[in-house]
């Protein structure tokens, strides 16, 4: 079957399956994380599932996907992201390609633009690729992307094979970044309305029918959801199209509501209305003016953003500082080894609640030898980047830092995230397909109440009696401006450091006015 969508300039086709059995209603990857790999070691068909090998490295955020794009294969490792919704691959002469060390993960090796036939066809442009016969110009110019960080992605839409470990995607409709300053590209499976093309024409209209879509209309899995898994050390896990693991949580999974945008789904924005500090010394409720705070749960962002008001708390409670060097909130790498954690708490005062524990908030600050503290209380300490910092505005984040320690299943039709404590442990498997298009998360239980997240809760000034359990592992007394959560006077660090990895946000398109 294809079906084509009208756009200024050009069509964008529906993908078409084949060779895949999906009788159980589901297509799983999973997850690895080790240093950034140019190629991940595919894995074959297991039952009636399908497996991919994916990476969760921290440095350049979030779950990477070993896939393979074109005729013959082309083997990429693209970035799996809940924040946007369109499938992209860098163009194998975009410059960052070119420059040394470029797109390590892979790139598409198609022809140039100047290669486009002269005959134009009723759908499509033809293109006869140096490296895939069947790759195709479906939307020249038409495909542009752009991030909160202010990187971006352009150039053409294009159809081609597109693999998913044994599940092969005909003519899928993806973006071809031949002008980009990222070296990697992304499988987005967020809701179509946050498709780059629909924030681009500024018209619902235009959106196509993106992975998650396709895979439902080819029959490979029965409605638009997946849920994600991490085990032990965020090492490895799963991304399940179609189901849920019942053996990959712990406790009840709790079904939330996901919120609207102006009446438009676009991002799986979350209600965050409580968050608590805990150690060896004591607990404390940490409050905000922003709660309930409106909160997108993102795979493609690393960190995790909050208001200012209640990120300085936090920073105050696992002593952490702010520095102006590098514009973001730095602490001890030891302090990864803190007994304290931090719990979220969604949907009023009967919703699921999520602990993180300071080893999944204590990110290396370069690839390299990490800087030290030159001066202070951390003196001759090495100092990492902290999972936690502040948003002036919404909508707020929780990335990577907050994802990896919850199950989380992402519901596109009926518009709801199960979420429960992730069992990092887990050895064993009970894989629930959604029965059909219209079935409610399986195995989940409403929260009751919901009315309720709502409505702010008071603000207080915490007594911070966690924060010497957050901190007891920390060299040095504390000081006035450090107990506050601001740079301390001496300059946190005073060294150049070269090569910093870029933190990159991704939030797919941004936000749009739908029109229709």
């Amino acid at each position: 079957m294809k079906v084509s969508f009208a756009l200024a300039g050009g069509s964008l086709a529906v993908g078409l399956v084949e060779g895949a059995n999906a009788a159980n209603g589901v297509v799983q990857w999973d997850i690895q994380k080790k240093p950034p790999p140019p190629e991940a070691k595919r894995l074959g068909k297991r039952a009636s599932t399908y497996e991919e090998a994916v990476s969760n490295e921290e440095m350049k955020g979030g779950y990477f996907a070993s896939c393979t794009l074109g005729t013959p294969p082309q083997d990429l490792t693209l970035q799996l992201d809940t924040g946007s919704s369109d499938i992209w691959v860098p163009e194998s002469t975009a410059q960052v390609c070119r420059k040394s060390g470029g797109c390590t993960f892979g790139s598409c090796k198609s022809r140039s633009r100047m290669s486009l036939k002269s005959v134009r066809y009723p759908n499509s442009w033809q293109v006869t690729p140096s490296d895939s016969d069947t790759f195709r110009i479906t939307g020249p110019d038409l495909f542009d992307i752009s991030y909160l960080d202010g990187s971006s992605a352009r150039g053409d839409y294009f159809t081609d094979v597109f693999d998913i470990g044994g599940a092969t995607v005909q003519n899928m409709t993806m973006g071809l970044g031949n002008q980009t300053d990222i070296g990697y590209g992304l499988v987005g499976v967020g809701y179509a309305l946050n498709e780059a093309i629909v924030g681009d024409t500024q018209s619902a209209s235009s959106a196509y029918p993106n992975l998650p879509i396709t895979m439902v209309n080819e029959g490979l899995i029965n409605t638009v959801a997946y849920s994600i898994w991490s085990m032990i050390d965020a090492s490895s896990g799963s991304i399940l199209f179609g189901g849920i693991d019942t053996k990959k949580y712990h406790g009840d999974l709790a079904r939330i509501d996901i919120y609207p945008t102006q009446r438009f789904y676009t991002s799986f924005k979350v209600a965050l209305t409580s968050l608590e500090a805990s150690s060896p010394s004591g607990s404390d409720a940490l409050t905000s003016t922003s709660f309930p705070i409106p909160t997108v749960l993102d795979t493609g962002t690393t960190l995790s953003y909050l208001p200012t008001d209640i990120a300085m708390q936090v920073w105050k409670e696992v002593g952490a500082i702010y520095s102006p060097e590098f514009e973001m909130a730095i602490l001890p790498c030891n302090l990864a080894a803190s007994k304290g954690i931090l719990t979220f708490g969604f949907a009023g005062p009967s919703g699921p609640k999520i602990n993180v524990s300071m080893d999944e908030l204590v990110l290396d600050l370069t690839t390299d030898e990490p800087p030290v503290f030159t001066s202070g209380k951390y003196k001759n300490q090495d100092a990492c980047k902290f999972g936690i910092q502040n948003f002036t505005q919404a909508p707020y984040l929780l990335g990577d830092t907050f994802l990896r320690s919850a199950y989380v299943v992402y519901d596109l039709i009926n518009n709801q995230i199960g979420i429960a404590p992730t069992n990092f442990n887990s050895t064993e498997s009970n894989i629930v397909p959604f029965p059909s298009a219209s079935a409610e998360i399986p195995s989940a239980t409403p929260v009751p109440n919901q009315a309720q997240a709502t409505i702010p809760p008071a603000v207080t000034s915490p007594a911070y009696s966690a924060s010497p359990g957050f901190t007891d592992s920390a060299a040095g007394s504390r000081n006035q401006n450090a107990a506050s959560g601001m740079p301390e006077a001496f300059g946190v660090l005073q060294l150049c450091i070269l090569g910093l990895s870029t933190m990159m946000i991704m939030v797919g398109s941004g936000v749009f006015l739908v029109l229709f």
